[in-house]
């Protein structure tokens, strides 16, 4: 696919990953070259593809589905029709949006910090030199999917904004090392291990939902308080299901790598991407000219970069060490801006890194808006109490997880966050745990698990890794398809049977 019909995609289709496509772009802003693919010219027209199947399955699923603000509008109109029809009153309807528009502000303003400060640290020299480095370890094809798929893991597990801008890169550095060192691995078989492997942030230190759910004064603390981590991400059935997902997934990378490897150097653009990349992290740093006034001397500056990250990890260690608090949005904000201070070194490096970083936070700041106000006709009307108890009805305590990430499954598709749905599907699936007699984190870790197969199997996703990759995203994705059946499956057995 081309960059022209990526960004077709992006601006008309569907829209939906439009923010993070940013995020991953702005990754790689010292290589502005831009993402062409190889499969087709970037001056040729999309026609010129020979339309197979899954290509014509991503393109109808395109004209269907709007973006994300349009969504959120369709998703408010239907909730409020099924709100009148249930017996609440126009003004009540009115009052309920207008009352969920405004109950989400802290939290909005949280996940824009959140993407800023993510995108600013993902553009630090530190994670290229990091994967410049890891890169060169691998002495065979097996050790190559293994590493490359351990690197993405960590990433996703530390913070999810990394994986997606990093995963690709660490894809196209690793397969081009291989090939240098003559064990080509197979270029889009890897890039979907990456994939598969970048799953786990689900459950990790940046799950959205559950730091969420264990920050004080959220939208459902009056009907679950607050959720520990080590009721959610850190509870036995997360552990046991991450153990055996990871475990997993490299072993059956292993085994299903294919026999007559595709190489990097097939793919034209995105050999010249990992060349560029290598080499850029292989290089000394720049060295900055010496201004000659005061003030810009004063922010290229070490030391006023320093007092602030010292005065930040003062706090961090009082808040984890004295006070015995835990991690959630406002402590995992607080460690992405120190973070960014230590690796950007200087005032005006980050400074610089700030304006590009801003641009990938936009959507969130009305999105987030627009899904509380559609919170709000859930929790503020019968609808979401009605809803809660059919939900109950149909289910049992060894349904009710499958159920919930079924139904996940399919609102990830039209919801691109997993903030934004738990805000929308939170208050149904705690009130109906209650009424089937499970734990309400049970049902988060299940929608959890529902969340990430539109991440998976989803064009739109796709063409995002694609896209930073520079390669047709059709070459991979039919991949992942297998991920996200052990994925369920999995997900569905651990949440149901082990204790949550």
């Amino acid at each position: 696919m081309s960059v022209t019909e990526t960004e077709r995609w992006n601006r008309e289709g569907t829209g939906l990953p439009a923010f993070l496509y940013t995020l991953a772009v702005f990754s790689l802003a010292r290589h502005p070259a831009g993402m062409k693919t190889q499969e087709q010219p970037a001056k040729g027209p999309p026609e010129a593809f020979a339309e197979d199947r899954l290509y014509r399955i991503a393109r109808t699923i395109g004209d269907f589905i709007p973006d994300a603000m349009t969504m959120a509008i369709l998703l408010m109109v239907l909730l409020a029709c099924a709100a009148l029809l249930m017996g609440n009153t126009v003004l009540e309807v009115m009052d309920a949006y207008y009352v969920g528009l405004w109950m989400l502000l802290p939290f909005t303003m949280q996940m824009t910090l959140i993407l800023v400060l993510g995108s600013a640290l993902a553009s630090t020299r530190f994670f290229g030199r990091m994967i410049h480095v890891l890169s060169r370890l691998p002495r065979s094809e097996g050790q190559t999917i293994a590493l490359s798929m351990a690197t993405t893991c960590c990433l996703a597990y530390c913070f999810w904004g990394l994986s997606l801008a990093l995963a690709p890169l660490v894809a196209v550095s690793y397969a081009r090392q291989s090939e240098r060192k003559g064990f080509p691995v197979d270029f889009p078989f890897l890039l979907s291990c990456n994939a598969a492997a970048g799953a786990i942030w689900q459950f990790g230190f940046s799950a959205s939902a559950p730091l969420l759910m264990n920050t004080p004064g959220h939208f459902l603390e009056e009907e679950t308080g607050l959720m520990p981590l080590s009721t959610t991400i850190w509870a036995p059935a997360t552990i046991v299901f991450l153990g055996i997902y990871l475990t997993s997934v490299f072993i059956l990378a292993r085994l299903l790598m294919p026999k007559t490897a595709r190489p990097i150097s097939l793919f034209p653009e995105s050999r010249k991407l990992a060349d560029a990349t290598l080499d850029a992290a292989a290089k000394p740093p720049a060295v900055p000219m010496r201004s000659d006034r005061f003030a810009e001397r004063l922010e290229a500056s070490k030391w006023p970069c320093a007092v602030l990250t010292a005065s930040l990890i003062g706090w961090l260690a009082y808040h984890f060490g004295v006070k015995g608090g835990g991690l959630q949005l406002n402590s995992l904000i607080t460690i992405l801006l120190t973070l960014g201070l230590l690796l950007h070194g200087s005032v005006l490096s980050f400074t610089r890194a700030l304006p590009r970083a801003v641009v990938t936070a936009w959507p969130v700041i009305v999105l987030y808006h627009l899904y509380a106000g559609v919170a709000g006709l859930l929790q503020h009307t019968s609808i979401g109490s009605d809803f809660a108890e059919y939900f109950a009805s149909i289910s049992t305590e060894h349904t009710f997880p499958l159920l919930t990430l079924l139904a996940a499954a399919v609102v990830s598709v039209f919801v691109p966050s997993s903030g934004g749905q738990w805000v929308i599907q939170g208050f149904i699936t705690t009130k109906a745990s209650v009424a089937v007699g499970v734990t309400a984190q049970r049902g988060l870790l299940a929608l959890s698990v529902g969340d990430h197969v539109g991440n998976l199997v989803s064009p739109f996703w796709a063409v995002i890794a694609a896209g930073i990759a520079r390669m047709d995203f059709r070459t991979y994705i039919g991949y992942n398809y297998v991920w996200v059946l052990f994925w369920v499956g999995l997900g569905a057995l651990c949440f149901t049977f082990l204790a949550a």
